[in-house]
């Protein structure tokens, strides 16, 4: 008698998938040079008691300061 084994494809390894992590895909944007665009924070509510400089200034994108770059490509995953 032959045992036939059902599952035999499964038996087989793979590696695992590497997932984005998916706030970060949401949150940063790369550029074309390779650098991490960003959102300021604080722009989002409670604005009627900011000035009409800070709600301004909040407005443009920020680049990722070179400190925070490793953490932030491990979560893109762009080693």
């Amino acid at each position: 008698m032959r045992c036939h084994n059902i599952n035999n494809h499964q038996n087989k390894t793979k590696m695992p998938k590497v997932k984005t992590n998916s706030g970060a895909k949401k949150r940063f944007v790369l550029t074309g040079t390779g650098k991490v665009k960003r959102h300021h924070a604080y722009h989002s509510h409670i604005l009627t008691k900011k000035t009409k400089k800070q709600k301004r200034n909040l407005v443009h994108d920020g680049l990722v300061v070179t400190s925070d770059m490793k953490q932030v490509r491990e979560l893109l995953n762009m080693r």
